[in-house]
Parts: C-alpha cells; sequence; structure tokens
C-alpha cells in the first residue's frame, strides 16, 4: 500500500490570507515533511483562480524536487482539455529530470470549469477536448 497526500496551494490558512511568498514557501515546507515522514507521494492540484497559486504544478512540483529525495511528486490533476498536450509532456519530462525519475502526472477535465472561457475553449467541447488532448499525450509519451 502507498500513502500520499494531494493539496492545492491555496492562498488561505483557516480564516487568515497569507502572502504569495508565504503560502507557497509552506506548502513546499509540507512537502519535505511528507518526504521526510516517508509518505510515498505528493500531488497538487491545478486551479486558474485567484484565491490559489497552483495554475502550473509542475513548477511548484520542480521546486519541491529540490529540496525532497525519496517522494514521487505528481498532478493531482492536470487539466488536459484547456492545455497544450506538448507542453504538459514537456514540463512533465522536464520535472521528471530535475526529480531523477519521481514525477508522474495525473490528468483529466478539471471539476473547476472556469478555466474554458480563460484559455478561449466553449465549455461545449468538455468531452471533445479531453478525447483529443489525451490521445496526443499518450501518443508523445508513447
Amino acid at each position: 500500500m502507498e500513502i500520499g497526500i494531494d493539496s492545492f496551494a491555496s492562498a488561505m490558512y483557516g480564516r487568515n490570507e497569507l502572502g504569495s511568498v508565504d503560502a507557497m514557501e509552506q506548502l513546499l515546507d509540507r512537502i519535505v515533511a511528507a518526504d521526510e515522514a516517508g509518505l510515498d507521494i505528493f500531488g497538487i492540484g491545478e486551479h486558474h483562480k485567484k484565491e490559489f497559486l497552483d495554475s502550473v504544478p509542475a513548477v511548484i512540483l520542480a521546486a519541491a524536487a529540490a529540496r525532497t529525495k525519496r517522494i514521487r511528486l505528481t498532478s493531482a490533476v492536470t487539466v488536459l482539455s484547456t492545455s497544450d498536450p506538448v507542453r504538459v509532456f514537456q514540463n512533465f519530462a522536464t520535472l521528471d529530470i530535475i526529480s531523477k525519475g519521481r514525477a508522474e502526472i495525473v490528468v483529466g477535465r478539471g471539476s473547476a470549469v472556469e478555466a474554458y472561457p480563460l484559455f478561449g475553449y466553449n465549455l461545449k467541447d468538455y468531452d471533445a477536448l479531453f478525447k483529443e488532448k489525451l490521445r496526443l499525450l499518450l501518443q508523445l509519451r508513447d
């Protein structure tokens, strides 16, 4: 059995709003603590909202890779429907190099749909976008 944590990079802690730098530092400290505690995996979700700092999980995970030794690092979800599959593949391939083989990726459509218009997509294309981009991501992987 493996045990891990999925997290968001929220700028909120309880009822207190943290500055972006402090919130990110605390998140990275939690990932280091998870590594030191012997957890198997730590995942960061992807959000495109003002109150979250995790619009690019691969960057956060790369920072964590430089501070950790063994924990696997993954996207809790990469919103593939609104992303370029080539860039997603390149970002996580680079993370895999930085982490010395500890990178993983979870892709999905996303439960929050506000990213669709932000990136110029129509929500009515929800299923078709995911199918098309997943096919390309799997081709790149192979």
